[in-house]
């Protein structure tokens, strides 16, 4: 490791030790950090595995619900019967805080209107089964979406801290340390030379 480009005086030793514990007790927290992060990261990638699954699994039954529905139905009274819904939905955006990450927050409402927004003399109840599972689905989606990009964005600053430790593990610790260690023999050096010279001007005063 490289030795910094420093004065070797007992003042810059002292600085580049202070530097050298800030940047262990940094490493410390980082890696503790990095690791309750990992933690976290793996909770929510399996609660998102699940929650794929699940989402993918309700959507299938509803689309295949919606596609025999079309298949037994008038497709243009299958298309007027859903053609002017009679609920709607918004979605509210904010954030929070995970391990210190900001992450998205989701929230769902309806306006709580009717379901079926047509007469049930005029469809199949394959239709009625289609609109149900779109509507319970509709919540999961949102949750997938929302645990999703929490894991893409704990991934992201897992990846940071993980080059910040590396950083400080393997780079700005080593050149501390061996800089200290080079200033502490340069002024041994100083020092037995400077009781060489006293001893030497010793015994020329006692000659």
């Amino acid at each position: 490791m490289a030795v910094m480009n420093v004065n070797p005086t007992r003042m810059e030793m002292k600085r580049l030790q202070a530097r050298l514990r800030t940047a262990t007790r940094g490493h410390k927290l980082l890696k503790d950090k990095t690791d309750e992060m990992i933690r976290r990261f793996i909770t929510l990638a399996e609660e998102n595995k699940r929650l794929r699954e699940q989402t993918e699994q309700e959507l299938c039954s509803a689309l295949s619900a919606f596609a025999e529905a079309r298949a037994t139905t008038d497709a243009r009274v299958t298309e007027e019967a859903i053609l002017m819904p009679a609920r709607t939905v918004s979605l509210a955006c904010s954030r929070k805080k995970v391990m210190g990450v900001d992450v998205p927050a989701m929230e769902v409402s309806d306006s709580g209107g009717e379901l079926y927004p047509y007469s049930f003399l005029t469809v199949t109840a394959k239709l009625d089964d289609s609109l149900r599972g779109l509507n319970a689905v509709l919540l999961k989606l949102v949750e997938l979406a929302e645990t999703e990009k929490t894991c893409n964005m704990l991934a992201e600053e897992i990846e940071k801290n993980k080059r910040r430790v590396n950083a400080l593990e393997n780079i700005m610790i080593p050149q501390l340390t061996e800089t200290i260690r080079y200033i502490k023999m340069k002024l041994d050096e100083s020092e037995r030379a400077a009781t060489v010279r006293l001893m030497k001007v010793k015994d020329i005063i006692n000659k």
